[in-house]
C-alpha cells in the first residue's frame, strides 16, 4: 500500500516539476506534506530535508558565490584576458574555456553566468560579435566546470550527502576532478571548434534599437488614437525608408522572430517629422503591430495606418516629443499594471532585463508585477524563447529566462531590477560591485577550498564558517545574502531528500532495481553503467538535476549492491549524468538565463546539445572504469 500511494506522490511530483504548473517552491511543500500526511514517513523524516546538511551546504555556497560575485572577481579577470583575443571569436571562445569552468568549479554555476552575460554582451559589442555566438557556450562551460569538484555543483553536494546517510564513506573535494578535467577538456574542445558552425548567427530582442550601429536611442510605444494626423495615411507617407535598400515584396511574410541568419541589414524606416532638415535622422519606426501580428518597418510601408495600431519608435528625446505632438499620438506603455500609464518624460533608458531563476515574478502575470506604480518602470515587451511576444501580454506568466524590454530613469530600473531579481543586460550599468573587497572575498573562498582539500574538516562547517566571514568582512551585506539564498533550490533539496528516505524504506528502490536486472538479464557491469548514465543524462534535461540525483542514488545503491560491485562507479555516472543539461532550455537554470541575451529558440540548444550529450556519454563510459574500477 505504500508503495502505491508513494508512486502516486511521485508521479504527481514529476509532472508538477516537468510542467511547472506549479511554482517549484508550492510543489517541495506539498511534497512534504503529502510524504508525512500519508504516512510513509513520520514528521521527523518527512522534515529532514531542513536539516540536512546538502541543503545547509548548497545554501552556504549561495552565499559564497554571491560574496565573490559582489565583490567583481571573476569579472576583472574576464576583462582582462579578454582583450588578448582582439575580436576573434575562437579565440575569445578559448579564453573563456580557460577562466569560467575553474570558476565553476568552486562557485554556483548560476552567479557565474548572471556575472558573465552583462560582461559579454558588452564584449559582443565592442568586437562586433552576435552574442548568440556566445551566449551557449558560456553556459555549457559552467555546467562542465560544475562537475570538476564536489562543491561545483548542488548536485555533487547532494549525492555525497546521501551516500554518507546511506552509511558509505562520501566523497573528497577533489574525488570528482580526475574525470572532470577530461570531461570538462573534451566538452571545451567541441565548443571552440564547432559552436560557430552551430550557433546561429542571431541579434537579442535588443538589436532592434541599435540599428545604425550607434548608441542606443530612447524607445517608445505609440498608439494612433482618432484624432492622430496619421489616421488613414500610407506608411511610407508618414516614414521614409532609405533609398539604397529595395523595397521588399510584398509577399513576405510578418517576422516574429529575430533577423534570420543570411539576411541583409535593413535600416528601419524614418518618421518624416516637420522641419527636419534633410539627411538629418529622425524618429524612426521599428515594428508595427495589428490584429497580433507584428510587421517589422520596411514590411509596414504599404499598409494603412488605423486607430488602434501600435508603433514601437526609436528616437531622440527631442525628436519623439516634436513627432508625438505634430502627429498628435498618445504615448502609452501596453503591460502597466491596471491601465495605459501616460509616459511622465521620454528621456528615460530602455533596458532589457531577463527573469532569474529565484526572481519573486516568476509564476506571477505580468499585470500584477506593479512595476510602474512601484518603481515607474514600463515593461514594453517580452520575449521567451526567441520569440518578441506583444499582445495578450498582460495574462502572461513570467518563467524564469524570460526576457523584459524595460523603460525609465537609470537609478529606478537598478532599483525594480535588485528587488525583482532581474539581471540587466542593455543599457544601464549593472549594480555596483565592492571592488575594495575582491582579494579579501578570493581569499575567503581559497580558505574554504584549501581546508576542504588538505584536512578531514566537514564541508558544511568550512562552507558556513566561509559565509560567516563574507559577512563579517562586509564582502556581502545581510539582506544580499539572504536575497542569495534560492528558495526554489533550497526548497526542492528539502522535499527530494525525504522522497529519497521514502524509496528505500517502502522497498520502491529495491523494486526498480530488480526490473532493471530483470531487463539487463546478464549484461556486463559497464553496459548497465552506460544505460545509467544516459538515462540520467535524458532525465535530467525534463526536471531538476538534483531531482534526479535524489530520485537514482537510491535505485543506484542498490544497484551496485545486487550486482556486488562498489557503488562508487554507479553514483559518478549519476553524478556527470546529472549535470549534462545541454539539450533543453528549461534543463538547467543557465540555459534559461543565456537564452533571452543570446536570442536563442528551443532548437539551437538542440543543435548544439545533442552532439556534446553524445561526447560526454561516451567519455563517461570509457573513463568511469578506469578512474574507478567495476
Amino acid at each position: 500500500m505504500d508503495i502505491l500511494l508513494l508512486l502516486i506522490i511521485l508521479a504527481v511530483t514529476v509532472t508538477l516539476f516537468v510542467t511547472r504548473w506549479l511554482p517549484i517552491e508550492v510543489t517541495a511543500l506539498l511534497t512534504i506534506a503529502a510524504l508525512g500526511l500519508s504516512g510513509i514517513l513520520d514528521v521527523r523524516h518527512a522534515l529532514a530535508g531542513f536539516s540536512s546538511t546538502a541543503t545547509v551546504t548548497v545554501g552556504a555556497m549561495f552565499v559564497l558565490s554571491a560574496g565573490l560575485m559582489r565583490t567583481g572577481a571573476l569579472e576583472q579577470v574576464t576583462i582582462a584576458l579578454a582583450r588578448f583575443s582582439n575580436g576573434n571569436t575562437t579565440r575569445l571562445l578559448l579564453l573563456l574555456a580557460i577562466i569560467i569552468p575553474p570558476a565553476s568549479a568552486f562557485m554556483n554555476n548560476t552567479p557565474v553566468v548572471v556575472m558573465m552575460v552583462p560582461v559579454l554582451l558588452s564584449l559582443s559589442r565592442r568586437f562586433h560579435i552576435r552574442p548568440s555566438k556566445l551566449m551557449i557556450p558560456v553556459s555549457y562551460f559552467a555546467i562542465l566546470g560544475g562537475t570538476m569538484t564536489l562543491i561545483g555543483t548542488s548536485t555533487n553536494i547532494l549525492i555525497d550527502d546521501l551516500y554518507r546517510e546511506a552509511g558509505g564513506p562520501g566523497f573528497r573535494l577533489f574525488t570528482f576532478t580526475p574525470l572532470g578535467l577530461v570531461y570538462t577538456l573534451v566538452g571545451a574542445t567541441f565548443i571552440v571548434l564547432f559552436s560557430q558552425r552551430l550557433l546561429p548567427d542571431r541579434e537579442p530582442l535588443s538589436g532592434l534599437v541599435n540599428t545604425r550601429g550607434e548608441e542606443a536611442a530612447y524607445i517608445t510605444e505609440l498608439i494612433v488614437g482618432p484624432a492622430s494626423l496619421v489616421l488613414g495615411r500610407r506608411v511610407d507617407q508618414v516614414f521614409q525608408l532609405p533609398q539604397e535598400y529595395p523595397r521588399e515584396p510584398r509577399s513576405l511574410p510578418p517576422m516574429r522572430h529575430h533577423r534570420r541568419v543570411g539576411q541583409p541589414r535593413r535600416e528601419p524606416t524614418e518618421a518624416r517629422t516637420p522641419d527636419k532638415p534633410p539627411g538629418e535622422p529622425g524618429v524612426e519606426l521599428l515594428e508595427l503591430f495589428r490584429d497580433g501580428r507584428i510587421y517589422r518597418g520596411g514590411e509596414a510601408r504599404d499598409l494603412t495606418l488605423k486607430q488602434g495600431d501600435a508603433l514601437m519608435v526609436t528616437g531622440s528625446p527631442n525628436q519623439l516629443a516634436q513627432f508625438m505632438e505634430t502627429m498628435q499620438l498618445s504615448p502609452a506603455s501596453i503591460l502597466e499594471d491596471e491601465r495605459r500609464a501616460p509616459v511622465q518624460s521620454v528621456e528615460q533608458h530602455v533596458v532589457e532585463a531577463v527573469v532569474l531563476p529565484d526572481s519573486p515574478a516568476v509564476g506571477r502575470e505580468i499585470r500584477n508585477l506593479g512595476l510602474y506604480r512601484r518603481f515607474g518602470v514600463r515593461i514594453m515587451g517580452l520575449e521567451r524563447r526567441g520569440g518578441h511576444r506583444r499582445k495578450g501580454l498582460r495574462s502572461i506568466r513570467l518563467e524564469s529566462g524570460d526576457v523584459l524590454l524595460l523603460q525609465g530613469e537609470p537609478d529606478r530600473l537598478r532599483t525594480a531590477c535588485e528587488v525583482m531579481k532581474f539581471m540587466l543586460v542593455e543599457g544601464v550599468e549593472s549594480a555596483i560591485v565592492r571592488r575594495t573587497k575582491n582579494r579579501t572575498a578570493l581569499l575567503i573562498m581559497g580558505a574554504v577550498v584549501i581546508l576542504a582539500a588538505s584536512t578531514a574538516l566537514p564541508i558544511v562547517l568550512l562552507a558556513v564558517a566561509g559565509a560567516a566571514l563574507m559577512l563579517l568582512t562586509k564582502c556581502i551585506r545581510v539582506d544580499e545574502a539572504l536575497d542569495a539564498l534560492d528558495p526554489a533550490t533550497l526548497l526542492l533539496l528539502a522535499s527530494t531528500i525525504p522522497l529519497g528516505m521514502a524509496m528505500q524504506t517502502t522497498g520502491l528502490a529495491a523494486l526498480a532495481v530488480e526490473g532493471i536486472l530483470g531487463l539487463a538479464g546478464s549484461s556486463h557491469p559497464v553496459v548497465l553503467l552506460s544505460a545509467f548514465y544516459l538515462f540520467t543524462a535524458l532525465l535530467t534535461q525534463l526536471i531538476s538535476n538534483n531531482a534526479v540525483a535524489v530520485l537514482l542514488t537510491p535505485i543506484a545503491l542498490s544497484l551496485a549492491a545486487n550486482l556486488g560491485i562498489h557503488p562508487t562507479p554507479l553514483l559518478m555516472a549519476l553524478a556527470f549524468g546529472s549535470s549534462a543539461s545541454f539539450l533543453t532550455p528549461m534543463g538547467y537554470q543557465t540555459n534559461a538565463i543565456v537564452m533571452g541575451p543570446g536570442g536563442y529558440r528551443f532548437a539551437d540548444f538542440l543543435r548544439m546539445g545533442l552532439p556534446l550529450t553524445l561526447i560526454t556519454w561516451v567519455t563517461a563510459t570509457l573513463l568511469i572504469p578506469i578512474f574507478w574500477p567495476l
